[in-house]
């Protein structure tokens, strides 16, 4: 699953990092080795 718009919000389950998107570039966030899951 990739970023689709900007404001969208990820958040990490390991560490709880959170991360909200500011501009679109394509691809997915990671963050522990692991994809960050969507708050949206």
């Amino acid at each position: 699953m990739g970023v689709g718009k900007v404001g969208e919000k990820y958040r990490c389950n390991i560490c709880g990092n959170e991360v909200e998107v500011t501009k679109v570039g394509g691809g997915a966030l990671y963050c522990c080795g692991e994809e960050m899951e969507s708050m949206n």
